[in-house]
């Protein structure tokens, strides 16, 4: 008997089908991957089985009995978990109490917490402080206390929608034996990923969505991973050398460049001269030790590093988000160690941040909105705002990065993934003057046709001679679009690499504190 069967599941959010007719069977004892691009309907599914959405029509059962959840709490009381795409943690509390939130106790007691928070990260090595504020931690640690939050208990369904993204290579292999772990003991689980090559590993079966159909379901065994891109994405993936490629990882392999992939050999004048930066955290904690860096114009420096390591702090002093210790930061000429955002704007720079929901849109303003945001003196005169050349200006830009919405005039949060981080950008990209651009972790989260997309588009902005530092956990990528790797260990930069001479050991051994001789 299966454990979760959907028959004829269907969603609709005003007149936009966002799942038609959806009948699925996960069995008991398996992994079951939902694979498609951004928007296909992957995350609503999942919501529909923890009940944050309710269907339209359809029906479902769980362990033989009517499944109907009218909201995430029952769904939890019927032992279905779930790992959603984006946080559910309170960021200016504790791990610890963040846990502890939604458990019912007569009477709460922080150590129990702790003490069963530390048997489950030592068994599977997502290890965390539980003392630790939210709001302090990396990206990374918090999708830890997710994983965490959904494993204390002990649910016969574990649902987890791209929990992957912000991981490292290890912590992905521990998740994905957490995984098979759950599967062994005669649980299931639902997991919906973009990584081809974690699919290969783990999943039993995958289930192919398009436009909020099933394309397919396969069993994984001897299957082959081309007819599943094909099905996601309807089209075949080209160059073995293309960051396509890299990002679906087909053979387990990292692509070797093509002529195409590479980029000038001689870079131009420094666009970005970054001198012994020093950052201390409010703990007084080094985060950056005295690195330095230079990126010219026409290339692409990617920097590589185990999450934690003084990247994330990097990209928000190059944001104007924090100010360094010490240290000086010049882009284009122009002194810009401790600006505000909007003067380091004014002086040339494009930033795509890490947590583009956070930081890089207002997912409830509209998409013209967002695309000009800090820019509304363009469309104003006498102190009247002209929507219209707004919208018109707004619909141009769409049509030019392909961001895929049914108006300028829609909310952000109405947009996939792909088509958010595409306007972002978009928005950025079209900075006057632009000489420098920073993307951190640009392609978090996003199907392969999006990932795609987005490094095509920093590719040419590269080719048109501006300077781009590139920062991302996905090794693979950078290796396929720098044109030089700089690799951050401890917050010192430990090593560098140059397109042609790339090689995963060497990268991996600076990674983990060895100079590259």
């Amino acid at each position: 008997m299966a454990l979760l069967e959907l028959s004829g599941l269907t969603k609709r959010f005003g007149a936009f089908t966002a799942l038609d007719d959806i009948t699925l069977l996960i069995e008991r004892g398996e992994v079951h991957c939902l694979l498609g691009e951004n928007g296909a309907g992957k995350s609503t599914l999942c919501n529909l089985v923890f009940g944050v959405h309710r269907p339209d029509a359809g029906t479902m059962t769980l362990g033989g009995e009517p499944f109907d959840p009218r909201g995430p709490a029952e769904a939890l009381q019927r032992g279905v978990v779930m790992v959603h795409q984006h946080f559910s943690l309170v960021p200016n509390m504790t791990v610890a109490e963040n846990l502890m939130l939604g458990r019912a106790s007569a009477v709460l007691k922080p150590q129990d917490i702790i003490v069963r928070m530390e048997q489950l990260a030592a068994e599977y090595g997502l290890e965390i402080d539980p003392e630790a504020r939210i709001d302090e931690l990396s990206v990374g640690e918090r999708q830890r206390v997710e994983i965490i939050k959904c494993l204390l208990g002990d649910p016969q369904l574990l649902v987890l929608d791209e929990p992957t993204a912000v991981l490292q290579p290890d912590e992905i292999d521990a998740l994905l034996a957490i995984c098979r772990q759950v599967a062994l003991r005669g649980k299931s689980v639902i997991l919906v990923t973009h990584k081809l090559g974690e699919i290969s590993r783990v999943a039993d079966r995958t289930t192919v969505l398009r436009q909020g159909r099933i394309i397919a379901t396969v069993a994984m065994e001897g299957a082959d991973i081309r007819s599943l891109v094909r099905s996601m994405v309807g089209r075949d993936v080209q160059s073995a050398g293309s960051v396509l490629a890299a990002a679906v990882d087909i053979e387990g392999k990292t692509p070797a460049k093509s002529s195409s992939d590479v980029g000038p050999t001689s870079p131009g004048e420094a666009v970005l001269q970054i001198s012994d930066l020093v950052y201390r955290d409010p703990h007084g904690v080094p985060r950056l030790d005295g690195l330095s860096l230079t990126v010219g114009t026409g290339e692409i420096v990617g920097i590589a590093g185990v999450e934690g390591n003084g990247q994330t702090e990097l990209g928000l002093i190059l944001a104007g988000l924090a100010a360094p210790s010490a240290g000086a930061i010049v882009v284009g000429g122009t002194q810009v160690t401790g600006c505000t955002p909007q003067e380091i704007t004014d002086a040339g720079v494009g930033i795509v941040p890490e947590d583009r929901h956070a930081v890089a849109c207002i997912k409830e303003l509209s998409v013209a909105e967002n695309l000009y945001l800090g820019a509304i003196g363009k469309f104003s005169r006498f102190g009247l705002l002209d929507k219209s050349a707004r919208r018109k200006a707004a619909e141009t830009m769409m049509r030019d990065f392909d961001v895929r919405a049914s108006s300028p005039d829609v909310s952000m949060a109405s947009l996939s993934g792909g088509n958010q981080q595409k306007a972002v950008l978009a928005r950025e990209l079209s900075l006057d003057p632009l000489v420098f651009l920073l993307a951190a972790q640009p392609t978090r989260g996003l199907d392969v046709g999006a990932i795609e997309a987005v490094y095509n588009r920093i590719r040419a902005a590269r080719d048109d001679g501006l300077g781009v530092l590139l920062i991302s956990s996905e090794l693979e990528e950078l290796m396929a679009v720098s044109d030089r790797i700089a690799v951050i260990y401890r917050g010192k930069l430990v090593g560098e690499l140059a397109a042609g001479s790339f090689s995963r050991e060497a990268i991996g051994a600076m990674m983990s504190g060895h100079a590259h001789v």
